[in-house]
């Protein structure tokens, strides 16, 4: 089974909600209909709720995931179709979201604004999308 994918552009973000089986190869196809939608957009801020996910990646996934996604991501902004300040907050559950971080350090480390939660209240403050005291939609 695939990833599903949908990309819903708002004011000031984009929000993406994500189904499905998670493989390298559909998190690098799903990252890359991201960043072409950001483009688009011309939005700043990525919400990506991952919670609909399903699998377990090994380490080395994590790595080459959060290589690629950086890779793509500044290549991107190099090209000017993205901002360099864009920032992504991926929500996850375990165990697809890593307690160590792993590819979000990856990312970090090569120069990508990412952050990864397991609540999307915590995602939404830190892209400073809605004042503190909103209401979460759940």
């Amino acid at each position: 089974m695939s990833i599903k994918l949908e990309i819903r552009p708002e004011s000031d973000f984009l929000n993406v909600t994500a189904a499905g089986d998670f493989s390298l190869a559909e998190g690098k196809r799903t990252f890359l209909e991201m960043i072409k939608t950001v483009a688009r957009h011309k939005v700043s801020k990525v919400l990506f709720d991952g919670r609909q996910l399903e699998g377990e990646p090994e380490a080395v996934e994590r790595f080459y995931y959060g290589e690629f996604a950086a890779n793509a991501f500044a290549e991107s902004a190099k090209l000017g179709a993205v901002a360099r300040s864009t920032r992504f907050a991926f929500v996850l559950e375990e165990p697809v979201l890593d307690p160590q971080r792993f590819g979000e350090n990856v990312a970090v480390n090569r120069g990508m604004l990412v952050k990864t939660f397991d609540n999307l209240q915590g995602a939404r403050a830190w892209l400073e999308i809605f004042p503190i005291g909103k209401p979460e939609d759940v």
